[in-house]
Formats: C-alpha cells, sequence, structure tokens
C-alpha cells in the first residue's frame, strides 16, 4: 500500500499570518483542522493540520517580528512540523508600503530568520517592481534600495530572489484612484526586461538567482543566455529535499499557471475578509484594513 503524500500548508496568499494572526494559526494547529472559505464560491472545507499530516507550512509576511519574538518557528517545530519562509522585503518606500517595519528591522528580521532556520529555508521576494506617478508629475520606481538589500540579503546566505511587476487588478485600481494625483505606470516590454537583466547581473554577482512570479510573457521575451526562470514560491521539490518527506509534485492548478505560476500543489488557510492585512500596501491585491489589530 502506497504511502500517502503529505500536505503543505501555505500560510498564506490571501493575508500576513506570521505579522498579525499567529495566535489563531497556533489554536487551529491544537484543534488539528483549518476551516476555509473558497473567496470564490464561499465553500468551506476542512484541512487537517496534524504534523503527522502536514510535511511543511510555508509562512508568508512582510514582517516576521511578531513570529520571531513569539518563537513560533521553534514552537511548530517540536511539535514535528517543517517550516519554509517567503520573506517580501521591497525598498523602503512609505506611499506604496505605509505600515510595514522599517527596512532596518526587516534586514534584521531576515538575517534572524536565517539564523534560527536556515538560509535554505527562506526565499527572498522583491515583489512587486512599481512604476508610478505622483502628485507633483514625476515617475519614479521602487528599485532604489535593491542593490543595497541584494547585498544585506546575500549576506545571510540566501540564494534565491523572485521578482514581478504590479499587476492592477480592480481592487488596486480603486485604491490607487483614492490618491490624488498617484497613477501606476505599466512599463513597456523592453524596459521590463532591461530592469530584469540589471537585476539579475547585480544579484549574481552575490550567488543569488532570479526567479519571476507569473512573468511569462516577459521571460519568453527574455534573451536566451539569461538564466532568469519562473518560480516556484511553493517548491515542493525544494520542501522534499529538506524534510525527506513525501509530498506531490503537481502543478497547483488553482494558482495562475498560463500566467508562469511554477507552484506546486498545497492547501492556503487564511481569508481575505477574516484576516484583512493592516500593512495597508497600495498595490495589495488582499484586503487591506485602516483599524489595527486588538
Amino acid at each position: 500500500m502506497k504511502k500517502q503524500f503529505k500536505t503543505v500548508i501555505s500560510a498564506s496568499r490571501r493575508t500576513d499570518i506570521p505579522a498579525f494572526y499567529m495566535e489563531w494559526f497556533m489554536r487551529q494547529i491544537v484543534k488539528g483542522t483549518f476551516e476555509v472559505v473558497n473567496p470564490y464560491n464561499r465553500h468551506i472545507s476542512r484541512v487537517k493540520a496534524a504534523a503527522a499530516d502536514v510535511d511543511t507550512i510555508v509562512f508568508w509576511s512582510k514582517n516576521f517580528g511578531p513570529f520571531l519574538k513569539g518563537r513560533y518557528g521553534e514552537k511548530l517545530i517540536d511539535l514535528g512540523y517543517h517550516l519554509f519562509f517567503n520573506f517580501t522585503i521591497n525598498s523602503e518606500e512609505r506611499l506604496l508600503e505605509p505600515d510595514v517595519p522599517t527596512l532596518t528591522e526587516r534586514l534584521d528580521q531576515i538575517y534572524t530568520l536565517c539564523k534560527r532556520f536556515g538560509a535554505e529555508r527562506v526565499q527572498w521576494r522583491f515583489d512587486p517592481v512599481c512604476f508610478y506617478i505622483e502628485k507633483n508629475g514625476n515617475e519614479k520606481n521602487n528599485m532604489n534600495d535593491f542593490d543595497f538589500i541584494a547585498s544585506k540579503v546575500s549576506n545571510s546566505g540566501i540564494n534565491r530572489c523572485i521578482t514581478s511587476f504590479v499587476d492592477l487588478y480592480p481592487k488596486v485600481i480603486k485604491r490607487e484612484k483614492t490618491i490624488s494625483g498617484f497613477s501606476f505606470v505599466d512599463p513597456p516590454l523592453d524596459k521590463k526586461i532591461k530592469i530584469l537583466l540589471h537585476m539579475e547581473k547585480l544579484l549574481a554577482s552575490k550567488s543569488i538567482e532570479l526567479y519571476t512570479c507569473c512573468e511569462k510573457e516577459l521571460v519568453e521575451a527574455i534573451p536566451p543566455e539569461s538564466s532568469i526562470k519562473n518560480s516556484s514560491c511553493i517548491p515542493n521539490r525544494l520542501l522534499a529535499e529538506l524534510s525527506a518527506g513525501r509530498i506531490s509534485l503537481r502543478k497547483d492548478s488553482g494558482q495562475r499557471l498560463k500566467e508562469g505560476c511554477g507552484c506546486l500543489v498545497s492547501t492556503d488557510i487564511g481569508s481575505y475578509n477574516l484576516h484583512p492585512c493592516f500593512h495597508n500596501c497600495i498595490f495589495c491585491y488582499a484586503n487591506p484594513s485602516e483599524k489595527k489589530v486588538s
């Protein structure tokens, strides 16, 4: 009889659990289940969360401070879970990401994360690259700290960087219109290619590989000598190597495969509505909230 695949839990594409919802997360771990609401048809499914059923938990965050302070990672490892981390660290631009910690704090966090759990378990996301016009009519972008961040991240031992250009979802356009004189700019393809090749060259000098998230058209247009690849932000092959576990290597049909998403199958927990994110990023496709966590 074949052994069943263990689950990979994604926590979460829908909100920032490590920053705001770890107490809720741990309560569900103790219960052994998560109830997940499908954001499209509102169907509720129960996800087994016991260590016997779960191989790896992949945490996504822009602020691992509360996670590290509460030593939640160590608690989960003691319970028998393997961990992996997607850490988004962008340039310090308060207009775009008004409520994330300072860049210095975030860089300290990624160093601590790598020291405690291993750099091989951490992916750095510089995501998304944003071009925009301010009220004064000047065009700006959020690339100004990229070189500096890359240097600091490489010192932590991380060897993967994932990036993409901002997607103008209806929520993003609606939010954009609330800011006087502000508008996002979608650069032409040749400009995007030039930016990616610059990023690739800089990162290669620091032994970091560059991957793109859901940028199939862009990757196909990059010169063939480039080593930029489509990313797998949920990289089950790597997770299986790290845990020596039995994990499915199927593509995740619930993600944007046609746009180049390389994520392998996982179960995303958390809720857009029940767990709003409090970073209030202008480009966010989730549900930012102006209210603070009590």
